[in-house]
């Protein structure tokens, strides 16, 4: 098993292996953001607090999980290419933050609607608010400095270590609600209390997270077979590989 993972490192193996993955977790994403959103949107109550405008959550919390979660899974890549210098493993945080991005805007972008029917304005200085919006600044400063550098040794090594400072705003994020006294509401689920929300509720949220999961994976998996051929176009078996899915094309 150990030399299998081991193996699955080289990008030569991981290449093929990404591809065949690559449809079900697409086909899984179909499924589970249809299945999400009906339960969400038809299926699930009305909230006899916040009427209608509460069905964004199912879009919101999923996203907010996400773009706090890919940032760390990020930190752990870039932490494990500065140590073990692994060349999949810059590939993988390179492939990850556009993603993590992605979701920390949906999440800001959902929070505002949901926001002026709650609070009467789209944005607040509220701690969850600004810590959220301080890691898509972190992200995109990712993104940016290793396009900055030309030397992709270089360009992995100082984007890791910004990835890696910027790790400790993941934690202020989730506890914001609890170390200050913000108009951000807590917890939607708490794995130390049970939910307080109706079963049809809690079930759309946890599919969709699941579907966000889906998506991730499928799409950082195009993503570092792209960067893959970018990177190793000069070898022998990329070019073995090109000729193949030519063949097949």
């Amino acid at each position: 098993m150990a030399l299998n993972l081991f193996k699955l490192s080289s990008p030569a193996s991981f290449y093929p292996f990404a591809g065949r993955l690559i449809p079900w977790f697409v086909v899984l994403t179909v499924l589970l953001t249809v299945a999400g959103l009906y339960l969400g949107f038809v299926v699930a109550p009305t909230d006899y607090k916040q009427g209608e405008a509460y069905r964004i959550m199912f879009v919101h919390v999923p996203a907010a999980w996400m773009s706090m979660f890919i940032y760390v899974v990020m930190a752990v890549y870039a932490g494990l290419a500065l140590v073990m210098n692994t060349r999949l493993s810059t590939m993988m945080a390179t492939a990850l933050a556009p993603t993590g991005a992605m979701f920390t805007f949906i999440a800001l972008w959902t929070g505002a609607f949901w926001g002026k029917p709650m609070w009467g304005a789209w944005w607040v200085w509220d701690a969850r608010l600004t810590s959220e919006l301080i890691l898509l600044f972190l992200y995109i400063g990712y993104m940016s400095l290793y396009a900055a550098i030309d030397d992709p040794r270089r360009a992995a090594r100082a984007s890791g270590l910004l990835v890696l400072v910027g790790v400790v705003n993941v934690p202020v994020i989730y506890f914001s609600v609890k170390w200050w006294n913000t108009l951000h509401q807590g917890a939607s689920v708490s794995f130390g209390q049970a939910p307080e929300m109706a079963a049809t509720m809690l079930m759309a949220m946890l599919i969709m997270s699941l579907a966000f999961w889906m998506y991730t994976i499928a799409i950082v998996l195009m993503r570092v077979r792209c960067e893959i051929l970018e990177r190793e176009r000069q070898s022998e078996w990329v070019q073995e590989a090109i000729a193949r899915e030519r063949g097949n094309g």
